[in-house]
């Protein structure tokens, strides 16, 4: 239960009902926003490791099966996915190991 206090000049005063509303908006809105904030922050690492494999796709390169195969499944990994905790397997694994292994 937070305690609906704030700091005025050092001294810890009690919120008026106003302040208290306004606070909770905030930590809820935090709340709701979780899940975009937990996707974009997948969508940035797949995008990284897609660049790291993108020399692959010139056309003076033949590119292996694998790596196709590994490219396809870092394009399709935000899909299907719709809750925190289903990014959070992906994202939250020790060493990012959610995410598609490297061939």
């Amino acid at each position: 239960m937070p305690s609906y206090m704030k700091n005025s000049g050092g001294v810890e005063i009690p919120m008026n009902d106003e302040e208290r509303a306004n606070e909770d908006a905030k930590n809820q809105a935090w709340i709701d926003s979780a899940f975009d904030r937990e996707i974009k922050d997948l969508r940035t690492e797949r995008n990284r490791l897609l660049a790291e494999t993108d020399f692959y796709a010139l056309s003076d390169v033949n590119m292996s099966e694998d790596i196709t195969n590994y490219r396809q499944a870092l394009r399709d990994l935000p899909s299907g996915l719709s809750t925190v905790e289903e990014v959070y397997a992906i994202t939250r694994v020790e060493n990012h190991g959610g995410y598609p292994t490297k061939p």
